[in-house]
């Protein structure tokens, strides 16, 4: 029976990988039917549909984080002839992101998507929308490992991983002493899993590195403030790290407030805020993470475009947005170009490419 059941799950799993990525011919093939690269490429232009919507739920709707996630979402409902809403909480409130899902469910939503911040709170209404037959999408933050929830697919970075090379990071630059670790809210699943993986990191590294964890908040107000207090009250540490946009701006402004690298003091955390990239140009900052939240945005309208397109035939797949340490060696790109891509323009353009691909 046990290998009945595994042999069931490798047929599944190279239809899925078929449909995803072998080509059209090899899946229909698959599924029993055939198609030649002639008649593939007859095809012409593809079929009217109706025009979708899909509603996005957030956790912090004006957070200047998810600006390029917008421009992402945009883009790709113009490009496939899409409609979205972007709706949530200003500030993390679980029920009003609950509430939002269920309203979507309601309103007869095509599809949905949501950050998976907390553990269990999104299983119900997520059950709900499929048994509505509406798709739902986690993108940015996802349910934990082992968990029950149902939705179909998650777009975003690895964000244990992701928080557990920061660790490594960290301790190639401090030795010993304190080391504060920033984050807006303890809990979510969007930032805890970055934290979990730097402590992590640090611990299994054996140095004498003293871990304290400083919850700030979320709005970039707010992060500044507590990030500013603590300092001021622990003068004598070695680095302040933060896993979540707002907190490493604020630990960047702190950072050159207080001229800390000179005195030995590192820093560094996650995402591209315009202001972050500028510190990290002058020094102030040793690195942060890019974690490209346009196509978070951007991939997820695809990947419910073709699932709503496909009758549910094509998809869903999980598709991690990356990881890439920027550092005063590599800012300059960020600082060259200002485009949609990076939330620092409203334009829509495509963007000239030069010289070699560097990986």
């Amino acid at each position: 029976m046990a290998q009945d059941k595994e042999d069931k799950g490798e047929v599944q799993g190279m239809r899925r990988g078929l449909l995803q990525g072998a080509g059209l011919s090899a899946a229909l093939a698959l599924l029993g039917g055939a198609i030649t690269p002639a008649q593939a490429a007859e095809g012409g232009s593809f079929p009217a549909h109706k025009r979708w919507k899909i509603v996005f739920v957030n956790h912090v709707t004006t957070n200047p984080f998810f600006v390029p996630t917008q421009y992402g979402i945009q883009d790709a409902t113009a490009l496939l002839g899409m409609d979205y809403q972007w709706t949530g909480s200003a500030n993390a409130d679980i029920a009003e992101m609950v509430n939002a899902v269920n309203a979507a469910v309601a309103a007869k939503a095509d599809a949905i998507a949501v950050p998976i911040v907390d553990p269990r709170a999104f299983d119900k209404p997520i059950q709900a929308a499929l048994d509505a037959g509406i798709p739902v999408f986690a993108y940015n933050a996802d349910a934990p490992s082992g968990s029950t929830n149902p939705r179909l697919a998650y777009i975003g970075q690895d964000l244990y991983l992701s928080g557990y090379q920061m660790g490594e990071r960290i301790v190639s630059l401090i030795d010993s002493g304190l080391v504060a670790l920033f984050i807006a809210t303890p809990g979510q699943l969007n930032i805890q899993p970055r934290l979990d993986g730097a402590v992590a990191a640090i611990k299994k590294s054996g140095k004498k590195i003293d871990v304290q964890t400083i919850a700030t908040g979320a709005t970039v107000n707010e992060e500044l403030s507590k990030i500013k207090s603590f300092y001021l009250g622990h003068q004598d540490l070695k680095g302040m790290f933060a896993v979540d946009a707002g907190s490493t701006q604020g630990v960047a402004e702190v950072m050159k407030e207080s001229s800390l690298p000179s005195k030995g003091v590192h820093g560094g955390g996650f995402d591209l805020l315009p202001r972050t990239v500028d510190l990290i140009h002058d020094g102030f900052l040793d690195f942060t993470i890019d974690q490209q939240p346009y196509v978070q945005g951007f991939y997820t309208v695809v990947e419910a475009f073709t699932f709503l397109a496909s009758g549910g035939l094509v998809g869903p797949a999980n598709i991690n947005t990356g990881l890439k340490f920027v550092t005063k060696g590599t800012v300059d790109p960020y600082l060259t170009t200002s485009t949609r891509y990076e939330g620092k323009s409203t334009k829509a353009q495509i963007v000239p490419r030069t010289g070699a691909i560097k990986g």
